[in-house]
């Protein structure tokens, strides 16, 4: 359930804030996933990384942001029916805090991987009740404060409500290490106070005849009778069976033959048993594994294979033998695990449902598993298509970038028309580049020259975002950048003449095969213009005006590997930053 939990996070964080700023945070997370599967296991930190990374972005507190995920939770899975369960399971908010531990046992059969806390009271009171948190997981302190206070609003209409942290602590269990959070609850508990006294106020009943235990063995055949000393005075007939003989079992103590799996962190005693008796256990029996080659090698093989045995039930306690009788059944959740446990459809309590939830669970679990499949594969694909759509969003990004300035090209896809788009610019600088000395007569001579434009021209494109200025286009041999526009800046001529001096370098350092000789050369004006977007299903930002003619001009009259520039291009350089050299008068076609 832990990625229904994560499921719900992406939710309202993409509601609340938005879906860039849920990329964001997930980048920041480190999390390599933007949706999140029900069924999937991820690590345990990923709660705590995103609540870290929402607080960066949101500028608000990790702990208000990990109480917001409780709270949103409890909204998530209620859009999912998840709220029947918990209205369902008592009158008041005091019996869903007792039962809150079975509730997570019983969804443990729908999600097979859930590692779900340990959580049940120490005391009740008129005021509120002191409740234990136990969890593998760290940092989740706030989180269940905004769970269960959104609960009491939502599910009990609990108006004065408050959550305070008592103590927490860090125990060792067998395989990691438990985080232990006491907890006082205050509310109004009044209603559940006088409905206990009720329930316990002594009942008038006729003396009834002593039952002998055997009948009570019979009716529970995997039940243990335990007394205050921890030893199994009682075995149900079937666990005798199994353990091949009730001497096995009968008269040693619980602890040398069960593992508590259930309620986490605490240890088979007998003060945990009475005080716990609303708390739904899980003892797994562990099968010993007696070697016995040289009587038997059959027998010897088969209890080798044989594996552990859950059982779950409720600890009641019977003062009149002083004692508690764990009333339980074995957790068998298909046909195969019948015959790997030794146990058989029979062995099953007659007037329980277990055998109907075995076969059940044998008729549905293929079809189970294929809807499973195929949901966490539909998700998979979904999200692979994410990633492929923002792949392909950025390679026509890239495209329309090329063929129109990102600013107005933004102006655009606002909704804005392409005549919008067109601006008349006060001063801009215009450049044209061309490439000479290539000729081609033949074939090959023509792959070289393309060769030849495509490694040129690629250079001066890396160029572009280091002098700030927008190339416009290339037609033929012929390159063409704009400074000044579409954004705006009074030093379009000095990043425009920077950007010419850089040419001719590159040129000159560049060697191309089968060529002695390739050069360039430049021309450049500044003058008014107009630019737009023109053209629909090819759309261009492109610039008009006398200026553009001029520039033309200049690169025509221009010689090799030298940049041509006009008096109103010098007027705008700062004159002891370039050399200039006077051309004289120069005839230029009109």
């Amino acid at each position: 359930m832990y990625g229904m939990l994560l499921q719900s996070v992406h939710h309202f964080i993409q509601a609340e804030y938005g879906e860039e700023a849920w990329k964001e945070i997930v980048k920041l997370a480190g999390c390599k996933h933007l949706t999140f599967n029900t069924h999937q296991v991820y690590p345990d930190d990923t709660m705590a990384k995103l609540a870290e990374a929402c607080a960066h972005v949101t500028s608000a507190h990790v702990d208000e942001i990990m109480e917001f995920f409780g709270k949103c939770f409890v909204r998530f899975f209620s859009n999912f029916g998840y709220d029947v369960p918990i209205r369902a399971t008592g009158r008041y908010f005091t019996d869903f805090l007792q039962n809150v531990d079975n509730i997570h046992s019983q969804f443990c059969f729908t999600y097979p991987k859930m590692r779900s806390p340990s959580i049940y009271l120490t005391g009740i009171d008129v005021k509120g009740c002191d409740m234990v948190y136990r969890s593998d997981r760290k940092g989740f302190i706030c989180y269940i404060i905004g769970l269960l206070t959104q609960i009491s609003k939502d599910f009990f209409n609990l108006t004065a409500f408050k959550l305070t942290v008592v103590d927490n602590s860090c125990s060792a269990g067998a395989n990691r290490r438990s985080n232990v959070v006491k907890f006082r609850i205050d509310f109004d508990n009044t209603n559940y106070m006088q409905a206990e006294v009720l329930r316990h106020r002594p009942k008038k009943i006729e003396n009834l005849p002593s039952v002998p235990c055997y009948h009570l063995l019979e009716l529970f055949p995997f039940a243990i009778m335990i007394d205050p000393s921890m030893v199994m005075v009682g075995v149900g007939q079937k666990l005798v069976e199994i353990c091949s003989g009730q001497d096995i079992l009968l008269g040693q103590s619980v602890n040398d033959h069960f593992s508590l799996r259930r309620p986490k962190g605490i240890s088979i005693t007998w003060k945990n048993l009475i005080y716990l008796g609303n708390i739904m256990f899980e003892l797994e029996l562990l099968r010993k594994k007696e070697v016995k080659e040289k009587d038997d090698p059959a027998t010897s093989a088969s209890e080798s294979t044989m594996k552990n045995i859950l059982l779950k039930g409720q600890m009641k306690y019977i003062a009149d033998v002083n004692g508690v009788i764990f009333l339980c059944s074995p957790i068998i959740n298909d046909l195969d695990e019948l015959t790997e446990r030794g146990i058989f459809l029979n062995d099953l309590n007659q007037h329980g449902l277990g055998k109907e939830m075995v076969m059940a669970g044998w008729q549905h679990n293929s079809k189970l598993e294929v809807l499973f499949d195929d949901a966490e594969q539909r998700s998979l694909d979904l999200e692979q298509s994410y990633e492929l759509l923002d792949k392909w969003k950025k390679r026509s990004d890239e495209l329309l970038y090329s063929m129109i300035p990102q600013t107005v090209a933004d102006r655009l896809r606002g909704g804005n028309s392409r005549l919008s788009t067109c601006e008349t610019f006060e001063s801009v600088t215009i450049l044209f580049c061309e490439l000479v000395g290539l000729h081609s007569s033949t074939v090959e001579e023509a792959l070289s020259v393309v060769n030849c434009m495509n490694t040129v021209f690629s250079c001066f494109d890396e160029m572009m975002d280091k002098f700030q200025v927008y190339k416009v286009e290339t037609v033929g041999y012929v390159y063409m950048v704009a400074g000044g526009a579409p954004e705006r800046t009074n030093v379009h001529a000095q990043r425009i003449a920077d950007l010419a001096i850089s040419m001719v370098d590159e040129v000159k350092e560049l060697k191309y095969k089968d060529r002695d000789k390739v050069d360039i050369r430049i021309g450049i004006h500044s003058g008014p213009a107009v630019a737009g977007v023109v053209g629909i299903k090819v759309p261009r930002y492109c610039f008009f005006g006398d200026t553009v003619n001029t520039a033309s001009r200049m690169q025509s009259t221009s010689t090799p590997g030298n940049v041509n520039i006009s008096i109103d291009t010098k007027n705008l350089l700062p004159q002891h930053l370039y050399q200039f050299r006077s051309r004289g008068l120069v005839k230029v076609k009109v």
